[in-house]
């Protein structure tokens, strides 16, 4: 039986893995359902499309740890600023968008 997840931020205090684990695994379903399939339509082979599709989610993975677990908040410090919070929200909107962008790019 596998146990609970116990992360801890930079300071070493624990925090919450949710969000952390819920992104990862977004990040996965999304990569390996377009990557493979945008990198055929973009002329690459099929290893190739999925080796780049991995490198893509190491990148999310690293990216995603490197915000919510390592530079987290402690369980116990209540909730974030209200500025800092529509910071982060524009800021993942803009991503977002990019990466829509980017998924219109072969339609075209």
């Amino acid at each position: 039986m596998i146990g609970p997840v116990h992360l801890r931020n930079r300071r070493g205090d624990p925090i919450d893995p949710i969000p952390f684990l819920v992104t990862t695994g977004l990040a996965f379903a999304l990569v390996f359902s377009f990557g493979p399939l945008y990198g055929l339509a973009y002329g690459l082979s099929l290893s190739a499309a999925l080796a780049l599709s991995a490198l893509g989610f190491v990148g999310v993975t690293i990216v995603a740890y490197r915000q919510l677990v390592r530079s987290a908040p402690p369980v116990g410090a209540g909730a974030l600023p209200a500025d800092l919070r529509f910071e982060r929200l524009l800021y993942a909107g803009v991503v977002l968008g990019i990466a829509f962008l980017a998924l219109t790019l072969p339609l075209l």
